[in-house]
């Protein structure tokens, strides 16, 4: 026997995840259902119809709760999905979060414009109803197709798909970890992998290491807070938000940098926060220590959760110094875009970039070197310092793909490179062939492959 692999989606680009396999017997199994992001093109095409049809497919494993990977769960339903949905309990929660939040935002867009919004809250629930929950390492079944999760290391709950069948094992990695990180515990190694679709976001560059990105970002607050500038920090709500909550509050409790203002203003990264609370048993052991001994990670001085609008607003009143965690990450929507039209014009603004920023966002004008950029139809100057640190990334980079694929060289038949940019995926896929010799290649969308 054999399965078929289709790259539906999320081959030649980072976002909109989702992959079809297909055994002989008509299961039929879908690896996240994304969000394809970045200029208007791929709005549009997210209404365009799926691959495949959906009323046909058995079940779909969600590899873990970011937009580019869950963000058409609901339209998958809409459109007539009735299977199962599988993934851990933090990413089931998280996604609930994410989709309710996305949902609010088209409803914002969509105002004045003919089109349908691309999911209602009927949908999300009727995803939620769909939806169950395992637990790393406990195997299931799909059909014909055992499967089991793995931890990716990513973000909260983020997992690895492994699908057996007849002996062969074929591994999704989803997003891989950037680990060691300072809260999830490593991504886990395989090494008996046949088959490898995996991502490649960052396969052709190398992260600063842990203690160079806190170093930079130290600098960076002191420089910013002697100007009593804003330092600006667009953050994706899920992981990346937490793991700097984590390292100011490591930073302000041992006196490295001064008690400030410091606003974490995102509803949707405060309730995010919730959850990882909740789920603290998927933190690495030190930080479970840590908790243990009494220290509130995500609660410091200093720190002010601002929910509503209203306390947003009021922000760029405070006079002095202060750094503004907001969403989005790629600074195309959310309150980050309020903060950088108000800021992004005053040399002593620092914008910190710590994510990866997709072409045709606002983040990737700014970092591209835009002298002036459009917010919200107004033009605003760029003056502002504009930094970024990539080792704050939540993706391996280059030399640390390298190394998950050499744990399965001896087994490994092919290695598939997906989400990632065309430039990415083609440096890793090389690299991959020159250091181990195992066959690499670089699908496009719509391909399909036989995996036997």
């Amino acid at each position: 026997m054999a399965l078929t692999l289709t790259f539906a989606t999320g081959a030649g680009r980072v976002t909109g995840s989702n992959f079809l396999l297909e055994a002989v017997d008509g299961t039929k199994v879908l690896v996240d259902c994304g969000l394809i992001q970045g200029g208007s093109i791929f709005e549009k095409k997210n209404r365009e119809p799926f691959a495949y049809n959906p009323s046909e497919i058995t079940a779909l494993v969600v590899t873990h709760a970011h937009l580019d990977h869950v963000g058409r769960i609901p339209r998958l339903v809409r459109e007539g999905f009735k299977g199962r949905i599988i993934s851990t309990p933090p990413t089931k929660d998280i996604a609930e979060l994410v989709l309710v939040d996305s949902m609010g935002v088209m409803e914002k867009e969509s105002r004045g414009k003919k089109e349908d919004l691309l999911y209602g809250a009927d949908d999300v629930r009727r995803a939620m109803e769909l939806w169950e929950t395992v637990e790393y390492g406990e195997k299931g079944n799909i059909g014909s197709v055992a499967f089991e999760l793995l931890d990716a290391g990513h973000i909260l709950g983020s997992s690895m798909v492994a699908f057996a069948q007849d002996g062969v094992k074929t591994v999704f990695t989803g997003d891989l970890g950037n680990s060691p990180a300072p809260l999830l515990p490593d991504t886990d190694k395989i090494f008996d992998a046949n088959y490898l679709i995996m991502e490649s976001v960052y396969g052709d560059r190398v992260h600063e290491r842990r203690e160079e990105r806190r170093a930079i970002l130290e600098d960076i607050i002191e420089e910013t807070m002697a100007k009593n500038g804003a330092l600006l920090i667009p953050a994706f709500s899920i992981e990346r938000t937490q793991e700097l909550l984590f390292e100011l509050n490591e930073m302000v409790e041992n006196g490295r940098i001064p008690v400030i203002p410091i606003y974490l203003d995102s509803p949707l990264a405060i309730a995010v926060t919730g959850v990882y609370d909740k789920h603290k048993r998927f933190f690495n052991q030190s930080t479970r220590d840590l908790i243990e001994s009494g220290d509130d990670v995500f609660k410091f001085p200093g720190l002010k959760m601002t929910k509503t609008t209203d306390e947003s607003r009021a922000i760029p009143s405070i006079n002095g110094g202060k750094i503004i965690i907001a969403g989005s990450g790629m600074s195309n929507g959310g309150r980050i875009i309020h903060h950088e039209k108000r800021c992004l014009d005053k040399s002593s603004t620092t914008l910190l970039l710590i994510g990866y920023q997709a072409a045709g966002t606002l983040g990737r004008q700014i970092l591209d070197g835009a002298k002036i950029v459009n917010i919200l139809g107004t033009e605003v100057p760029v003056r502002a310092r504009v930094v970024q640190i990539s080792g704050y990334s939540a993706h391996k980079d280059s030399d640390g793909l390298l190394d998950f694929v050499r744990s399965s060289a001896d087994t490994l038949h092919k290695v598939y490179c997906v989400l990632g940019e065309p430039k990415s995926s083609m440096a890793l896929a090389q690299k991959i062939r020159d250091n181990l010799g195992i066959p690499t290649d670089v699908p496009h969308e719509g391909d399909k492959v036989i995996l036997k």
